[in-house]
């Protein structure tokens, strides 16, 4: 994804076809009529943004004087793409929210969605969709007039990109671990095992690609990482009553900074984060997402631990700079976000990193800091009680059924632990293996930035 400003010269100036319709509207139709009807409104914002003076600045008075609160998301949206007079959008935002914000695009967005109850005029979809359209014509493929959606369309944002400017990596070349010379010890890995079939997917690789389509151990499954909000899931994308799995890629949208991937069989949007469609011909369906384990780790304790295990090899198809840190650097190190998402939860800082833990009917978030130096913690999620195992050192965390137990470390290297009847237990990618083959099973926790963990789940965190 790319900066908040996008340059309005992109968007192209079509005709003066808009401006002819509203001067005819305004002849046959009463005004008071007029003012309400969607083509008229619409006219008016295309405008705002595409007409410079005098036809903008007389759209944005009409505006005004008709002042309702339905046009502010279209307004919202002309402070970044708008050709010229913004300072005129903002006194019309000014005047028909009755604010004195001054603020930009980014920061009337956290006010729109701080006011979930305006509600855009019923044309603001088509708006939406001829905006979007003149900077990708695929995007009518995810937003078009009368689809269906289970989140505000006005809090859809642009990420920067095209349809599939960050390509998904489908079916992607795997090499042996020897042959990894590209990687150092430190540089991290999504590691995944799956009956027996271990693959390291580096961070460095991913940073790039965000979504990765594979087949592990038999099963289908998709990487999906949002770079904005730190999280990288495991999704198993197998859906019972549909005959294929789901394959993914990235649509170039946003919501509240979090990545919205698109299911190529029906173009449908997908929140990331909870696996869910939620634009499009699936929203509804019901359908949500397995989600699997994964751990973060370093190159070294992967190979370590799964020393039969394959990764990602640099000839991906893609001419990308797959060196240590090449990518979203300054997004990683700043305190900021890149696109407007709600903050207000303030138990810790936007961008600190969380291991967050769903389980039936209750979610829980542990700060990575409470695993510094590698920590055994014991704990409960719901009626659920549960071991974490982890060292924040390498982001890594791994989430256990306990039982009846507790666990205390027995290495320094968390490759066993101990149960409080004096067993030692193994730490492997799909259980806890104890005495005579017993075993607690892994549970599918992920990393997350807590703005995006708490902007998504009530649930507890740990302090």
């Amino acid at each position: 994804m790319m900066t908040r400003n996008i340059p309005g010269f992109i968007l192209k100036s079509k005709s003066v076809l808009p401006v002819l319709l509203f001067l005819v509207s305004a002849l046959f139709i009463p005004h008071a009529q007029a003012s309400d009807d969607p083509e008229v409104i619409t006219n008016h914002l295309n405008n705002v943004l595409y007409s410079r003076a005098p036809d903008d600045v007389d759209s944005l008075e009409w505006l005004k004087q008709r002042n309702k609160p339905d046009v502010v998301a279209p307004l919202i949206y002309a402070l970044r793409y708008s050709r010229s007079n913004l300072w005129g959008v903002l006194k019309a935002l000014d005047s028909i929210t009755g604010t004195n914000a001054n603020g930009n695009w980014f920061d009337w967005m956290l006010w729109q969605q701080a006011h979930p109850d305006i509600v855009p005029y019923s044309g603001f979809v088509d708006f939406q969709s001829g905006l979007f359209s003149r900077i990708d014509p695929n995007f009518k493929l995810f937003i078009y007039p009368g689809v269906s959606h289970e989140i505000r369309m006005e809090e859809i944002a642009w990420g920067g990109v095209r349809k599939d400017g960050i390509p998904a990596l489908t079916n992607p070349k795997f090499i042996p671990a020897s042959e990894a010379d590209y990687l150092n010890d430190d540089d991290l890995v999504f590691g995944v095992a799956i009956n027996g079939d271990a693959r390291a997917y580096p961070y460095r690789i991913m940073d790039w690609h965000e979504m990765a389509n594979d087949v592990v151990g038999g099963i289908p499954v998709s990487l999906a990482y949002c770079t904005l909000c730190g999280s990288g899931i495991l999704f198993d994308t197998r859906v019972e009553g549909r005959p294929e799995p789901f394959v993914f890629g990235s649509s170039g949208f946003l919501y509240r900074s979090n990545k919205l991937m698109y299911d190529k069989q029906t173009n449908s949007l997908w929140q990331h984060f909870t696996g869910r469609p939620v634009v499009g011909k699936l929203t509804g369906s019901g359908i949500q997402l397995k989600v699997l384990p994964m751990a973060t780790t370093s190159w070294k304790r992967w190979r370590e631990t799964n020393p039969g295990t394959k990764v990602l090899s640099e000839n991906t198809g893609f001419n990308r700079d797959y060196g240590s840190g090449k990518a979203y650097q300054d997004y990683f190190s700043s305190p900021d976000l890149m696109f407007p998402a709600p903050t207000e939860n303030k138990a810790y800082l936007a961008k600190t990193r969380v291991f967050g833990l769903r389980m039936t009917g209750a979610e829980k978030a542990w700060p990575l800091d409470h695993f510094d130096g590698g920590q055994v913690i014991n704990d409960r999620v719901g009626v659920f009680k549960i071991v974490l195992v982890g060292s924040s050192e390498t982001r890594t965390v791994r989430a256990y059924r306990s039982g009846r137990l507790q666990f205390t470390k027995s290495d320094a290297d968390l490759n066993s632990i101990k149960s409080s009847n004096g067993h030692t237990w193994q730490v492997t990618e799909n259980a806890l293996i104890g005495p005579e083959g017993v075993t607690l099973p892994r549970l599918p926790g992920h990393l997350a930035y807590w703005f995006a963990w708490s902007g998504n789940f009530d649930g507890p965190v740990n302090r």
